[in-house]
């Protein structure tokens, strides 16, 4: 059965580990015939990511998922000066009332890249997981920059790239929704135990939503959107979609 808003379309998502491009690249999967996937090594100090893109790409595998792409990005984001998502520092507010976690140019250095690899290999949709309604303030999370981003790539490289951003109006509990309505129990446990958000890189700690720290930003909007998300009555399972 075709699910609501399929095309014929490829995507390719951008797929760091966490838990929001994971519930992308499962809502991706479940419209797209073709799907790839691309993460980005730039000197993250929860580089630790890295290692759960592939268990959860595993966990999501059928016949739709097609290759993962790795660009490294360490030199150029290093040579742009520390942030505290790529050095050992204190996370705290910065200058210009942006915390300090944000990396300039970082998401759109990340759509470029995805863009040209989108280019070489056909794929029409560029599926990111940035979200303006539940986010850290970071200004290259925001609609308007995507939709500014999607003329210049387009302008750039005579295309007719389509960026994706299923989560840009959904807040933390309403993507877990979400990651229940696409494979029910199934998929909530696989990013529960699976994906990383932590910006300290900390998976030692099982919380009740996941592996981290607790304390971080990142650990606080997921387990913030967990909360509400229980609270709101969490369904026992949800209409599982074919993700093969």
């Amino acid at each position: 059965m075709t699910q609501p808003g399929r095309t014929e379309d490829a995507a390719l998502v951008l797929f760091s580990g966490g838990q929001d491009s994971a519930t992308c690249l499962a809502w991706a999967l479940a419209r797209y015939p073709r799907v790839e996937t691309v993460g980005f090594r730039y000197g993250q100090r929860h580089a630790v990511e890295l290692e759960c893109r592939e268990p959860v790409r595993q966990a999501l595998a059928g016949e739709r998922l097609g290759p993962d792409h790795v660009v490294d990005l360490t030199a150029t984001i290093a040579g742009l000066g520390e942030t505290a998502m790529t050095a050992d520092i204190a996370i705290e507010m910065g200058q210009g009332g942006l915390p300090n976690t944000f990396v300039p140019g970082r998401n759109l250095l990340f759509l470029t890249c995805a863009a040209a690899i989108a280019y070489r290999r056909g794929l029409r949709r560029i599926v990111a997981g940035v979200c303006e309604t539940d986010y850290s303030g970071y200004p290259d999370c925001r609609d308007d920059t995507v939709k500014a981003m999607q003329l210049a790539l387009n302008l750039g490289m005579q295309r007719r790239f389509v960026l994706e951003t299923p989560l840009m109006w959904r807040d933390k509990a309403a993507t877990w929704a979400l990651a229940m309505a696409l494979g029910g129990n199934v998929l909530v446990d696989v990013i529960l135990e699976r994906t990383h958000t932590c910006y300290l890189g900390n998976r030692t700690e099982r919380h009740a939503w996941g592996f981290g720290c607790g304390t971080c930003p990142a650990c606080q909007l997921r387990a913030q959107g967990w909360e509400r998300w229980v609270a709101a009555g969490r369904p026992a399972s949800g209409p599982v979609r074919d993700l093969s």
